[in-house]
Parts: C-alpha cells; structure tokens; sequence
C-alpha cells in the first residue's frame, strides 16, 4: 500500500460512523488486517487508545449494529402493544 492508502485506511478506521464493512469494501482489507496495519503504523499508547475506542463502539461492526437497532426496534413495539 501508499503511504497515501495507509493513511486513508487510518483516518477511515478512527472514524466512528465508518465500519469495517465499508472499510473492506473501499480497501479490501478485513478487520484483523486493519487492526494489523493500526498496531504497525501507530504509537503503542494511540493503538491501545483506538483499541479501547472500537472495542466499546457498535457503529464500528457493520452488522452487529443493525441486528441490535433492529432488536430494539422490536422490543419497543412490543412494550407499546402490552
């Protein structure tokens, strides 16, 4: 990869609306390869900063964050009927 690339990647996954879904589709890489790249190309204490940061964002898995809005959907349309 460019170091333009490698930037693109980093700035994509410290965003928080941006998941690693749409992270693989613009680049191809999956999210071990990007954690990888991150563990590479950042400073230990801002790896273990993002590491903390993604570990406890929904927004960051794609699916996860659709199938938990779609659960709580859901869950507040049976509250309302009872």
């Amino acid at each position: 990869m460019t170091e333009q690339e490698v930037s693109g990647v980093i700035r994509m996954a410290w965003e928080d609306r941006t998941t690693f879904d749409e992270i693989l589709k613009r680049t191809g890489l999956v999210e071990a390869e990007v954690i990888k790249l991150m563990r590479r190309e950042l400073k230990p204490s801002s790896f273990r900063m993002w590491r903390k940061r993604v570990n406890g964002r929904m927004t960051k898995h794609g699916k996860k964050f659709k199938e938990n809005r779609e659960r709580l959907k859901r869950g507040r349309v049976q509250y309302s009927e009872e």
